[in-house]
């Protein structure tokens, strides 16, 4: 009853803070974790010990795979180069940077330190999603963003594991052909199962009709990835990433749009309710933690802040000669998306998730020196990145000149709209010399689409048989988006744009019943 307490109250603060996020036109993860270490101030609040196994085995599959449904792999394709060195050059750069640092300003050992850094070197794709969800980002950027974060899991974490490996056993080394086998097993391998549940899923939605069926399935299908390639000690992580980027691309051809409506808003519900509450974890564990610190570590905000510091001052050297590969427009100046890359690379749950897995001791019994300080710095720089990176990675984008104009999207939308339309017309055309439906039902349909052409409204008229109506209509809504998917394959739309018009394409075919 007392997780159950604790869950019920979290979810409660994350709709208060929402709401006013929403208000105030704030990123709701900043104002989640400010509320949390708030919320943990105060006087009589329970010390909460999140155990790393609920955040890595239940939090983090839903939320990963639904960042990675949102990724456009027609973009992906065009950046894959940067993701690619920032995914394998950056962590390593990160991970040596923070080392020497922490040896430097906090004192820790070695292998302790190379630890921290490990920890550190990977940005978190659930808040580098949730915060970039309201940003109007081009298509190339939000893409290099997003990707990177999702794929360079495997990168930190064969580095995670190797630098506890060494933490743990007393007098050990560094064997590199070993830590590269076990690149390759962490990350091909759960690439592997990533992209063998996405087949078996997409083999079975193919035949599945009923949307609760349906509904259960892609809840279902994140978990069974991790737990999957967990179990053949794989990434777990990678395995969800794949297998969500894969299904993503093709789940409009898998379900109808009733299934697509209802699958859209149980997700919504469930990232809602998993980021706010996970959010608010990491601001309330930081106050518990600090108390657990032993005596002579009272610098520790000022060590965070240099660690912090450090992981700026390096992603902006790492990405500033590669952010020419995905400039939006001729002459902008790279340094532009340098800074927004860098200042998207936020901390989040992954970094706090494995350094809570840290062993308590060594192989032979005796206390792991340094882990308290690791884990309040950890919890320290994934705090600062949430707050002052995130409530001011608006004013970063406004600032670069890179964030698309409410103009530019709607007049994209509106052009995207007016082909879908035209489109409709000439299958309309088309119908009307083949004479197999009633002149009634074509002429209106015809009158609803140039009223949308023209901007004008449509006049309903009840004389229509609506059984011969209803069937053009869902013909032509399978016109327009097909129209649809073909201006996003060649470039002419945005992955938002399409996202949004086959929404609204969505609610309209579910509005008309079945044919």
């Amino acid at each position: 009853m007392h997780v159950v307490g604790i869950v019920l109250v979290l979810v409660v603060l994350a709709t208060t803070v929402a709401t006013f996020a929403r208000r105030l036109r704030m990123p709701a993860p900043s104002l989640l974790v400010l509320a949390g270490v708030g919320a943990a101030l105060i006087p009589g609040v329970p010390a909460l010990h999140v155990p790393p196994q609920i955040i890595g085995m239940v939090v983090l599959p839903p939320l990963l795979y639904s960042s990675a449904e949102e990724l456009s792999l027609r973009d992906l394709r065009t950046v894959w180069r940067p993701v690619t060195i920032l995914s394998f050059g950056l962590v390593f750069a990160s991970a040596a940077a923070v080392g020497f640092t922490a040896v430097a300003v906090a004192g820790l050992p070695p292998a302790m330190a190379f630890v921290l850094g490990a920890v550190l070197s990977s940005t978190d794709p659930v808040a580098v999603t949730a915060l970039g969800r309201r940003l109007a980002l081009p298509g190339r950027v939000q893409v290099l963003v997003q990707a990177e974060s999702l794929f360079n899991d495997a990168t930190s974490l064969v580095l995670f594991k190797v630098a506890v490996g060494i933490a743990v056993a007393v007098g050990a080394s560094v064997s590199v052909p070993a830590a590269v086998g076990e690149f390759l097993l962490l990350g091909g391998g759960g690439s592997l199962v990533g992209a063998a549940v996405a087949g078996l899923v997409w083999l079975v939605r193919r035949r599945t009709t009923d949307p609760v069926l349906e509904t259960v399935i892609a809840l279902v299908t994140p978990y069974a990835a991790y737990v999957l390639a967990e179990s053949v000690h794989t990434s777990g992580v990678t395995s969800v990433v794949v297998a969500g980027v894969l299904l993503g691309r093709s789940g409009h051809r898998l379900t109808d749009a009733h299934i697509r409506l209802q699958l859209n808003a149980v997700y919504a519900v469930v990232v809602f309710l998993l980021e706010s509450v996970v959010f608010s974890i990491v601001g309330l564990e930081l106050p518990t933690l600090v108390h657990d610190l032993p005596a002579g570590t009272g610098l520790w905000p000022l060590q965070a802040l240099a660690l912090a510091a450090v992981l700026i001052a390096v992603r902006v050297l790492s990405t500033l000669p590669l952010t020419r590969a995905v400039k939006p427009t001729q002459g902008r100046l790279s340094w532009r998306v340098a800074g927004v890359v860098t200042w998207a690379g936020t901390r989040g749950v992954m970094p706090l998730a494995a350094a809570l897995s840290i062993p308590l001791a060594t192989d032979d019994g005796t206390k792991l020196a340094g882990r308290p300080l690791v884990l309040v710095l950890t919890t320290a720089v994934v705090v600062f990145t949430l707050v002052v990176q995130g409530l001011t990675l608006a004013a970063v984008v406004n600032r670069s000149g890179l964030a698309l104009e409410p103009e530019h999207t709607a007049r994209e939308e509106d052009d995207a709209r007016d082909a879908l339309n035209r489109a409709a017309l000439d299958h309309v055309d088309r119908l009307a010399e083949l004479e197999t439906l009633p002149d009634t039902a074509l002429d209106r349909v015809r009158r609803g689409l140039t009223a949308r052409l023209d901007r004008t409204p449509e006049t309903p008229d009840g004389t229509t048989a609506d059984a011969a109506y209803r069937q053009l209509r869902h013909e032509i809504i399978a016109v327009q988006s097909t129209e649809l998917h073909r201006l996003y394959d060649e470039h002419r739309i945005s992955d938002t744009t399409r996202r949004r018009l086959q929404h609204d394409l969505d609610r309209e075919e579910a509005a008309l019943g079945t044919p």
